[in-house]
């Protein structure tokens, strides 16, 4: 079966400040990435012991990068960070799963660490359908639309507690508790990528009981972006600004609504 890897850097154990996650090759964020990429390869191990002819994707979701392209299991095949990377992600109907690597909560999720909707600095939260959204359940909503169930999510606490509201059934893993929007109470890495290895096994075994996520039609997107940000490129995108800081767009179809 094929599986995709959704990978993001500011949920692995041991990563709880911005400045392990921001632009540049700095030491901070090249521990981070080496961290992030043993999970990846965690995740890896639990899918290949339960699916030894599994076709496993990742994608380095990280807006600046975060995989360690040299430090990747062989057996999996990886799309790296570069331009022009957008929604779906290359993620298909072929695949048979979603699963989420380093994940954190959307935006102003209380005491979870480095919590943001896909810009830390640009955007102050998402509404689909009227409901607060994060990344997690975007990509979900995308790919439920394509059939395909999402199926485990390796993450701060927070956004454990996020993927599980809104994919019933999901099998994840809490690397750390949050405690505040730059401080967590972590997993030592060793044990953080043992659980992932036997969480993304466990899910797999779950996959036959957990449904892609179908929300109700028609859809609309909301976008609200930060004081002092600008809505000029979505508007350009063709969303209908509501206000100074606010867009929408509504339609038939989910990913269709993404500028």
């Amino acid at each position: 079966m094929k599986y995709f890897i959704m990978t993001d850097l500011e949920g692995p154990a041991g990563v709880n400040r911005w400045v392990q996650t921001r632009e540049g090759e700095t030491p901070e964020k090249r521990a981070a990435m080496r961290l992030l990429t043993a999970e990846v390869n965690a995740a890896a191990d639990g899918l290949f012991d339960a699916d030894p002819d599994a076709d496993v994707l990742v994608y380095d979701g990280h807006g600046t990068g975060g995989i360690v392209f040299e430090e990747l299991d062989p057996r999996v095949r990886v799309i790296m960070h570069g331009a022009g990377m957008k929604l779906p992600c290359h993620l298909d109907s072929s695949f048979d799963a979603l699963l989420f690597v380093g994940q954190h909560a959307m935006a102003d999720t209380p005491n979870a660490p480095l919590c943001h909707t896909y810009s830390s600095r640009r955007i102050e939260f998402y509404r689909l359908n009227g409901a607060l959204i994060g990344e997690i359940g975007c990509l979900a909503a995308i790919v439920g639309e394509m059939g395909v169930p999402t199926i485990f999510l390796a993450g701060d606490d927070r956004a454990c507690a996020e993927a599980s509201a809104f994919v019933p059934g999901i099998a994840t893993v809490a690397t750390k508790q949050g405690l505040g929007i730059e401080l967590a109470l972590h997993l030592p890495a060793p044990r953080a990528c043992a659980d992932i290895r036997a969480g993304t096994a466990r899910a797999v075994q779950l996959l036959p009981a957990i449904s892609p996520v179908r929300l109700p039609e028609p859809y609309e997107l909301e976008i609200r972006v930060q004081q002092g940000a600008s809505i000029d490129g979505y508007v350009r995108a063709g969303m209908k600004a509501i206000d100074e800081r606010t867009v929408v767009r509504s339609g038939p179809g989910i990913l269709p609504l993404f500028p």
